[in-house]
């Protein structure tokens, strides 16, 4: 039997009473026991030899391995200690796979140093190597991973993720929506993101109480190039957002009251020809981003005045 083909309902409860405990809820522990689906997975992610996956979320390990036989190299993350003794069952056999056991976050915003270290090494070692995020993540961290990852300054390839699906709507959303805010316009100003499927409850174990999708994610290299300062622009969509039923003029002059006035904001916005009235939620991307451009530019120019 292949080491994926153990992710099954029938094998995980064998193996969670043999060891004598159970999967923590705490930790998101919901295992993809659907086999056609850990295959979509590994079809979606079109993984080479010259391809570095990083798996944040290792479980049992049968997603690990499926991955590692395709890839060149697998750096996966597990926090919970009882995980990390059932992965390496199956792993500690794969040459070409590191399992780090800790949290891969330092905190909401920033990745575990240690990990960053790690993935500079594994790209260092091989001129052509393209960074991969696959992996079955769990909810809680879902947001944070996926939003650090397209923050950070790493050359990654794409990510192919299963997530809460409301989560996944709200990467996905347009303007004048309910799920539309500042996650939708941060991901969608870098990247294609698209839900590839929706996930019944019934397809993991234990069965989480919500839907879960399959989104796939790229970088969009031309869309990026519009930015200019992005560190900026995620902190302009993160507060921005953050009273999205205001007029955005309100907002903005808030914001940004210690660099500029009412009427600079004023200015910006007829510059644009966005209405005084308009809220955040109803700008479309690529307004949203020639928005904080000009922010950016005027308090540049106030700073250095």
């Amino acid at each position: 039997m292949r080491t994926s083909d153990r992710q099954t309902r029938s094998y995980l409860m064998a193996l969670f009473e043999r060891h004598g405990f159970h999967p923590r809820t705490a930790f998101g522990q919901n295992f993809l026991i659907d086999l056609n689906l850990i295959d979509v997975l590994a079809r979606e992610a079109s993984l080479g030899p010259e391809d570095l996956v990083l798996e944040i979320g290792t479980g049992t390990g049968g997603l690990t391995a499926r991955l590692a036989r395709e890839a060149g190299a697998v750096i996966t993350v597990e926090v919970d200690r009882n995980m990390v003794g059932l992965a390496r069952e199956l792993i500690d056999e794969l040459p070409n796979v590191t399992l780090l056991h800790r949290d891969a976050l330092k905190n909401k915003n920033h990745f575990a140093p240690e990990l960053l270290e790690l993935i500079d090494e594994r790209l260092g070692e091989a001129g052509d190597r393209r960074l991969k995020l696959i992996a079955n993540l769990p909810y809680s961290i879902a947001t944070p991973i996926v939003s650090n990852l397209v923050a950070s300054e790493l050359d990654w390839e794409r990510m192919v993720v299963t997530i809460q699906w409301e989560l996944g709507q709200r990467m996905t959303a347009g303007p004048g929506t309910s799920d539309y805010g500042a996650l939708s316009a941060w991901l969608q100003s870098q990247c294609r993101v698209k839900m590839l499927r929706r996930l019944p409850p019934t397809v993991f174990w234990p069965r989480p109480k919500v839907q879960s999708a399959i989104m796939k994610l790229r970088p969009a290299p031309e869309r990026r190039a519009r930015i200019a300062d992005r560190a900026f622009l995620q902190d302009f969509l993160r507060r921005g957002f953050q009273q999205r039923r205001k007029h955005f003029r309100g907002v903005l002059a808030g914001m940004y009251r210690k660099q500029l006035g009412k009427t600079d904001i004023d200015e910006i916005l007829a510059e644009l020809e966005l209405p005084a009235g308009i809220r955040a939620e109803q700008i479309d991307v690529d307004g949203l981003v020639g928005l904080a451009n000009r922010l950016y530019q005027r308090v540049e120019q106030d700073q250095g005045a």
